[in-house]
């Protein structure tokens, strides 16, 4: 098979490659190395009420356990989206001593694009310029305004909803129109606000509809927020709903699915990737197919080891790795739960419908100057106001009609203040491919080593501390906080690994995500990135990979590569 160009993953960013790529006029093959799953016909669940689920919706403890053990650890797994996610006894991953990492993975058409949490929010310079500042890391070789128009396609095409604030730690966007803050939250902005002009509490900008996008027939969101088990409204953004269609309208694309690439074909005549050889898992056999560009989009680290696995006698330690730092540097945000308060005084008021996002509290820390205690960057609050419901008597003691009538009642309101803190890199934390273990593919499996540092722990110690003077100042009552971080890999932002440089002697990639010894490769996952903010990074992710694309296509035509 020979196409213009291959794209390897369909998540977020491999449909954003397909769409560019296709709509560009270039014939792309997608190769997801998961089973397909078509847009409506194949949510399975997506409709199913608890009782119609054998385990009513919690799932098989002692099969989750025998074959899930990473992935029932995310809040967004259970008996409906099992089958958005990997099946951990048949994928498995290595750790190095001292590690503890939680991989959560979804391989199928559409990738974590079908269970992400949908965060959407801009990086800025302060972002951007970070590594320079601190000396941590290499130097982006961009800025946002680099970024800026690309986030402004992104935007448009995704369907965002969120509120301008005007904050320059936090850009504005092209929006739908804002998700309601409850009564509660709008309490706690206030309040925040008065006593901290620089904090601003605002609801999350979040990849669902407000406004139906009528002619790519997305309708707007129920407020379900049962997101990972699929849309058939296609009110969130998904490859399937979205980028896939656009792509497959062009007539330009072929997709392959079940078919886990193995390496990228280089020509050590040429200097440049000849295709890719993959593995046919329901045929059992190996295959190959040819283009005059390869783009990365697997995944951050499924990249990484595709480039790793790519070793030739020509590149000993990996494809595009004259620099010698292929698979270090990998990030991912160090996470906890800040703060937990009851919130008194709002029993009169309720809400209803699900919605399917929180608030934000945007970077306010080490910006124009530095007053953090312990670290040089930032960190963001997540989280919002929830009231409890009939659920609530699964925790209380009592029998009879008095019991029953309470549980008909909304219970007491509640707010919380997740942190996600910005994550050094570091050379230490690191992928290597373990060689001596092979997963059922017959591939060297991905090791793992990642700890968090001082940094990472005085931003966190910092912000538990504001967490509860924040909820304290908005009338609640703290009952609980915490300051120590998940394990890596539990926000679900893992990231770098083939980062971005000015040099070639210290990064993988150049300014445009282009390998610096393999012109006509791309890589335009998280394994590009060379920092991790404080932000969800998946708007990022998008934008980089739609300039890519445009530079990609640029060079293709001008016989750059």
């Amino acid at each position: 098979m020979d196409f213009d160009a291959i794209v390897v993953g369909s998540g977020i960013s491999g449909g954003w490659a397909a769409k560019e790529l296709t709509q560009a006029g270039l014939k792309v093959l997608m190769i997801e190395r998961g089973r397909e799953i078509r847009h409506q016909q194949d949510y399975d669940t997506e409709m199913k009420a608890p009782w119609e689920m054998p385990f009513r919706g919690e799932g098989d403890t002692a099969l989750y356990e025998r074959e899930y053990p990473v992935q029932m650890l995310n809040r967004h797994f259970n008996e409906f989206t099992e089958g958005h996610f990997v099946n951990d006894a048949q994928n498995p991953y290595q750790t190095g001593e001292g590690t503890d990492f939680t991989w959560f993975r979804s391989y199928q058409l559409g990738g974590r694009s079908l269970t992400w949490g949908r965060q959407c929010y801009r990086w800025s310079d302060y972002d951007f310029g970070a590594n320079a500042r601190d000396g941590h890391g290499t130097d982006w070789p961009i800025r946002y305004a680099d970024l800026a128009p690309w986030y402004d396609k992104v935007e448009r095409f995704v369907g965002v909803s969120g509120a301008n604030e005007g904050l320059k730690q936090l850009p504005d966007g092209q929006f739908q129109p804002p998700m309601a803050l409850n009564v509660v939250e709008q309490h706690a902005r206030a309040e925040i606000a008065k006593r901290w002009p620089e904090r601003c509490l605002t609801v999350g900008r979040t990849a669902n509809l407000t406004e139906a996008k009528t002619e790519e027939g997305r309708a707007p969101c129920q407020y379900r927020s049962i997101c990972a088990r699929g849309c058939s409204y296609g009110a969130y953004f998904s490859t399937q709903s979205s980028t896939l269609p656009a792509a497959m309208a062009t007539g330009n694309l072929t997709v392959i699915t079940d078919a886990v690439v193995e390496a990228v074909d280089f020509d050590p005549a040429t200097q440049r990737a000849r295709g890719v050889r993959y593995f046919d898992t329901k045929a059992r056999v190996h295959k190959t197919a040819s283009a005059r560009l390869v783009f990365l989009n697997a995944g951050a680290f499924n990249s990484v080891h595709v480039l790793l696995n790519s070793a030739t006698d020509a590149m000993p330690q990996g494809l595009a790795n004259s620099s010698g730092v292929l698979g270090t540097h990998i990030m991912d945000h160090a996470n906890t739960l800040s703060a937990a308060a009851i919130m008194p005084g709002f029993e009169g008021h309720t809400s209803f419908g699900n919605r399917p996002t929180g608030i934000v509290i945007p970077r306010y820390r080490n910006m124009d100057t530095l007053d953090g205690i312990g670290h040089t960057r930032g960190y963001s609050f997540q989280g919002g106001a929830l009231q409890s419901t009939w659920t609530q008597g699964k925790r209380l003691a009592g029998t009879g009609t008095d019991y029953k009538n309470t549980l008909r009642k909304p219970g007491p309101w509640r707010m919380v203040l997740v942190t996600f803190a910005d994550c050094v890199p570091r050379p230490t934390n690191r992928l290597t491919l373990d060689r001596s273990k092979t997963d059922a593919n017959g591939l060297p499996q991905l090791k793992v080593d990642f700890a968090y540092g001082k940094e990472e722990h005085a931003a966190l110690a910092q912000a538990k501390a504001d967490a509860a003077e924040m909820l304290t100042a908005a009338g609640g009552h703290v009952i609980m906080g915490f300051d120590r971080p998940g394990a890596g890999g539990s926000s679900i932002h893992e990231m770098g690994g083939a980062r971005m440089g000015r040099d070639p002697k210290t990064s993988v990639l150049n300014q445009w995500s282009q390998a610096h010894d393999v012109a006509n490769l791309f890589v335009t996952d998280g394994a590009q990135m060379s920092s991790s903010a404080s932000q969800n990074p998946s708007l990022t992710y998008m934008a980089l990979t739609a300039r890519a694309a445009d530079a990609a296509v640029s060079m293709l035509r001008e016989g750059k590569i």
